[in-house]
């Protein structure tokens, strides 16, 4: 193995130990583990996979976003989440070896490491720990996936993006005055926005126009900046609130 290998190595050993499903995994075994992955690189707008596809590779995001999306019968998408540094791709698909139930897309570009699925199972059965780690993985997807669903079901449009944003602020928001404004770089365009809310891209254009007019939130290329972190919680609740009362 030349230098170059062994620095790429250990590089790759250090990004693993930092991915919540490597957790449990013992230095010695991560590193062995470690020389099964392979680093790939996507441009912004490549896709990793269609929605039916029968590959069934895991992907472990290294630097960048994917947008997750559904798309229906009749061509309409449905965006599912954005997934971003350290998180999986494509799991379901490994576990249980069925076509893919979404599509992937990169929405800026992306490195990631890859992993064949037989030897993802391969692992999974042989080391500690490794199984349960997938499992919680595969449960905060699943939680995930059912507060999108309440989303969709019980709040209006506005609501609903509000209700991502903030989701999304949390988990990888950045800071830039404490307990106020937050950028929030997801990457998406007002048609993936809609597409999150399942909500036309011209309302979403207009309600974007209304919440900076009254400075709540600010839209500039794929770059959400939140201008009032409690001035947005309190829209959101408001909005929960009249939809609750409606009902």
């Amino acid at each position: 193995m030349s230098s170059a290998q062994r620095s790429d190595l250990a590089e790759r050993f250090d990004f693993l130990k930092e991915v919540p499903l490597f957790a449990p995994v013992k230095d010695g075994v991560l590193a062995y583990l470690a020389e099964d992955f392979r680093e790939r690189t996507y441009r912004k707008g490549e896709t990793f996979f269609h929605q039916g596809d029968h590959n069934r590779e895991l992907y472990i995001i290294k630097k960048g976003k994917v947008r997750i999306y559904h798309l229906s019968p009749n061509g309409n998408e449905t965006t599912i989440a954005v997934l971003t540094s350290r998180q999986l791709i494509g799991e379901f698909a490994v576990i249980d070896g069925r076509p893919r139930s979404a599509t992937a897309k990169a929405i800026t570009p992306c490195t990631v490491l890859e992993m064949r699925e037989e030897v993802c199972l391969a692992h999974l059965e042989t080391i500690p720990g490794l199984a349960l780690a997938m499992c919680k993985q595969l449960v905060n997807k699943a939680r995930w996936t059912s507060m999108y669903a309440e989303t969709i079901a019980q709040f209006d449009a506005g609501s609903r993006l509000l209700h991502f944003l903030l989701a999304y602020n949390e988990e990888f928001g950045r800071e830039e005055e404490a307990g106020k404004r937050y950028v929030l770089e997801l990457g998406l365009n007002q048609g993936d926005l809609a597409t999150l809310v399942g909500a036309r891209r011209g309302w979403v254009n207009h309600i974007l126009q209304q919440w900076r007019n009254r400075g709540l939130i600010e839209f500039n290329s794929g770059v959400i900046t939140i201008l009032d972190l409690p001035r947005v919680q309190q829209e959101h609740d408001s909005r929960i609130e009249a939809g609750s009362h409606g009902i």
